[in-house]
């Protein structure tokens, strides 16, 4: 029989362990080793059984054995000193709080989190990328309070046939059952968030809350009596459903959240954010409901509009446009238009900010940057691919001045590194994990000390897939008398090469399996054997990922390789962990450039690990040549099928001729120096660089606290900035087609232009109905390429002498013969206002209907 009903019983704490509940709902503990043992030491059995998770720990220990630890004096020292702890770290003032100007407070919405195996709420890397961000905003005082869903099947849990084709489990959670605390109104009835759908139907939602150390995250729950079925299961899976559900889901996710913050607010009295970060498109109708908040406050949509944009940011993962969130017109125009509208929000106006070039399709990550006054790519080659992906934006700008910037991805290593490293370094290397210098006392490390702690990180993670392995393969209806050979699988004492992520096409899981002869002959390699760990998901709905898995398995299932290359599934956080501390290697072999950053090798490279990858990512901005090894990349090759035979070739190659040849090149004494002085560089060379604190702080300086600044300037006064600023914006618009660039001529240049002598240039520049304080004139120079093209560009401010009584204004400038080689130069007209952040922020540019001014000779 099935109950109709689950639900959570949870303990009551004897009054001596109160504080016991006070640490398991609160996820510091998720990254806090000292307080992971003080809850093993409540049961160290049964905190083994439960797979580390607090709640659940405490939801199964007998009364019996909280009686014996209520009396145990020892523990409740323990127990005091770890809530003075928590205490202490959730008030103190920590790296923001000595910052000037910086935002009250910041509000960042993702459509998952990874921050515990306990809790899943993520499928890959953007939520884990999301949790490692609120871990560092705690670790740094960064005033974030975050935004989700809470979904009650989460993403899924994976499990094999027997004939290795991914299988798919939605189990149920019960939020009684996760460090979860329910949001309550003051009267202590649960808050609820409201959203009118079409056909006059209300969607219901509560809020739960998690404690990321100091951060509050609310997560948006449908599953409520008040909704009919299909209300309550909107959150049902993450990432689930068809089109009509996903865009439930980010309806309730991007409105519901700013209505769920404004509840918490209320309640808690926790400061209003003033910036409003939006982790890829998932989210973005958060910003048209605080555009239906300030239009039902007085101001009207292109000054509410301007308003909003002066304090968001938004950050795409997406190196492809098949990975953007795209909805039907009609669907949008359903939900927004008719009797479920917004009377301050017109329809036609919600459909400009998310239209794209096919006509039909209503552009999530376009909506997104329109309605962001700062937008950012998670590498400096996303950057690059963003800003070539979304151009059309900003129509007649070059590349460089797309105003799409990078902040590469980080990770949070309390989370990530083996506590032996830490333990290692003598407790020195938390203190480095908290800033940018210092890691050159890595190199202070014993060869012998660091060699060890690697072989213990080997260890746990064979016992650890030997396990995983036994289930697998039980799972799948092999016998206890067949599986005698899995006591043998892999070694402690073997190169051991992992690859870990999602599995799409473009990540190419199976690239190892290009030349199966030759990886077995790596594999089985008599004085230098490798083996590998492998696990991921594919999506459930990719049955050509769910291919590529079946190929592995099938390969890996063979009797005479299965030893050595292992396929794990349930890919989690806890697997994550283990790999990436147990790994000698982390491969990496997407087609470049479609990895937007990665993290996996980040976590490897702290744990002692080296990388062997792809130059994608951010790997491409900080591989040396020293670090790991980049596999070469067929850039150019047309054919698929012969570009992953080239790169396969290459992989090969690195593995038998480099990265073995030096792992198992060993002094004397029986260390590979070699390998361990690389691990040393990589360690000091990529510590400071691949932390999540490094990636916050980033954030902050870059872009909150501009936004910030720019929220306030705007919203001053009653918001009459704003008013006159969308006023300007509209006005300069409408007149934009009146401007011309009409003449321009130089003097100066001579008959053999030299480096250091200047052109002094005269342009002419109709401004119809503008001013001259309403734009810029600039003069644009440098290099120019075979079609006259002027390549990265300077640039430099030209001054308005005159204006004619018909509005043509007379502008000069100089420009500096700075380099030799081709050379030429333009002039350009821009709008320019004080409160624009970028150049090209209106997407408005007048230049010369002709090519002016290009010098092709040679300067000498």
């Amino acid at each position: 029989m099935r109950a109709i009903r689950r639900f959570t019983v949870r303990t009551v704490l004897p009054t001596e362990l109160a504080a016991l509940g006070e640490l398991v709902h609160n996820l510091r503990w998720s990254w806090h080793p000292e307080t992971l043992d003080l809850f093993a030491e409540v049961d160290a059995d049964l905190w083994e059984q439960v797979g580390h998770d607090p709640v659940a720990l405490l939801g199964a220990v007998t009364p019996a054995r909280l009686a014996e630890l209520a009396a145990d004096r020892r523990f409740l020292r323990r127990l005091a000193d770890a809530a003075d702890d928590l205490r202490e770290y959730m008030t103190s003032p920590r790296w923001y709080q000595t910052l000037p100007d910086g935002a009250r407070a910041i509000a960042y919405f993702s459509p998952e989190f990874g921050i515990a195996a306990a809790l899943p709420q993520y499928s890959g890397g953007l939520g884990i990328l999301a949790g490692d961000h609120l871990k560092a905003a705690s670790d740094l005082g960064v005033p974030i309070l975050a935004v989700g869903l809470l979904y009650r099947h989460g993403y899924f849990t994976q499990s094999l046939s027997p004939e290795g084709w991914q299988l798919e489990h939605y189990p149920s959670l019960d939020p009684g059952g996760l460090p979860l605390s329910l949001l309550k109104e003051a009267d202590g009835s649960p808050v609820k968030i409201r959203l009118g759908l079409p056909d006059e139907r209300v969607l219901h939602a509560q809020v739960w809350v998690a404690q990321v150390g100091r951060v509050p995250l609310l997560l948006l729950d449908s599953d409520v009596a008040d909704n009919d079925n299909a209300g309550r299961d909107i959150t049902d899976r993450l990432y689930g459903g068809g089109t009509d559900h996903r865009l439930m889901q980010e309806l309730l996710l991007g409105v519901g959240g700013v209505r769920a913050i404004r509840a918490y607010c209320r309640a808690t009295g926790h400061p209003e954010p003033e910036v409003f970060h939006t982790n890829e498109g998932h989210a973005g109708f958060l910003g048209l409901e605080r555009i239906r908040e300030l239009t039902e406050a007085r101001l009207t949509f292109d000054e509410a509009l301007e308003a909003v944009r002066a304090g968001t940011v938004f950050t795409t993962h997406t190196p492809v446009p098949a990975g953007i969130d795209r909805f039907p017109v009609e669907l949008i125009e359903r939900h927004f238009g008719g009797p479920a509208s917004w009377p301050t929000v017109p329809v036609e106006r919600i459909l400009a900010l998310g239209a794209e070039a096919d006509p039909g399709r209503f552009n999530m990550a376009v909506m997104g940057m329109r309605l962001a006054q700062r937008v950012n790519g998670v590498s400096q080659l996303h950057g690059e691919v963003s800003r070539e992906m979304f151009k059309d934006l900003w129509p007649g700008f070059d590349l460089d001045e797309v105003p799409i910037g990078s902040i590469t991805n980080g990770v949070h290593a309390p989370t990530w590194v083996g506590r032996e490293l830490m333990e290692l370094a003598g407790r020195e290397l938390p203190a480095l994990l908290e800033r940018a210098r210092g890691w050159e006392g890595i190199q202070k490390l014993s060869d012998a000390d660091l060699w060890e702690i690697r072989g213990v990180l080997r260890r746990r993670l064979v016992e650890g897939a030997r396990a995983r392995l036994r289930r697998s393969w039980r799972e799948r209806g092999a016998s206890d008398a067949e599986l005698g050979w899995i006591d043998d699988a892999l070694d402690p004492d073997v190169l051991t090469i992992g690859f870990a992520r999602r599995v799409p096409s473009y990540k190419r899981l199976t690239l190892m399996l290009r030349d199966q002869r030759r990886l077995t002959e790596l594999l089985l390699d008599p004085d230098k054997p490798v083996q590998i760990v492998i696990a991921g998901k594919a999506h459930p709905a990719d049955e050509g990922g769910k291919k590529l898995i079946q190929q592995i398995v099938k390969f890996a299932d063979q009797a005479d390789v299965r030893h050595r290359i292992v396929f794990l599934p349930d890919y989690d956080m806890a697997l994550g962990q283990l790999m990436t501390q147990g790994c000698d290697v982390w491969l990496n072999n997407p087609l470049r450039p479609l990895e937007a950053s990665g993290t996996s090798g980040m976590k490897s490279a702290l744990n002692g690990g080296l990388n062997l990858s792809i130059r994608d990512g951010w790997w491409d901005e900080w591989y040396d040549g020293n670090n790991g090894w980049a596999i070469p990349t067929a850039d150019g090759v047309s054919d698929p099928d012969r570009r992953d035979e080239l790169e396969a070739a290459a992989l090969y190659d690195l593995i038998e001729h480099e990265v073995s040849d030096r792992f198992y090149d060993r002094a004397f004494d029986g260390l590979p120096r070699r390998w361990l002085e690389m691990v040393k560089h990589t360690l000091a060379s990529l510590g400071p660089k691949v932390l999540a604190g490094r990636m916050l702080r980033d954030y902050v300086v870059g872009l909150y606290t501009p936004a910030a600044k720019s929220a306030r300037a705007l919203s001053a006064d009653a918001y009459a900035p704003a008013k006159a600023f969308a006023a300007w914006r509209v006005r300069v618009t409408r007149a934009w087609p009146g401007v011309r660039v009409e003449h321009v001529e130089a003097s100066g240049v001579g008959d053999t232009p030299e480096v250091g002598a200047a052109i002094e240039l005269h342009a002419t520049v109709a401004l119809g109905d503008l001013e001259p304080g309403d734009v810029l004139v600039q003069a644009a120079y440098g290099r120019v390429g075979p079609h006259d093209e002027l390549v990265h560009p300077s640039y430099g401010k030209m001054t308005c002498q005159s204006v004619d009584d018909d509005g043509r204004a007379h502008y000069t400038g100089v420009v500096p013969l700075d380099r030799t080689g081709a050379f030429g130069y333009t002039v350009r007209v821009v709008p320019d206002h004080p409160l624009v952040a970028t150049t090209a922020e209106l997407g408005l540019i007048a230049v010369p209907e002709e090519p002016v001014g290009m010098t092709n000779g040679t300067l000498r």
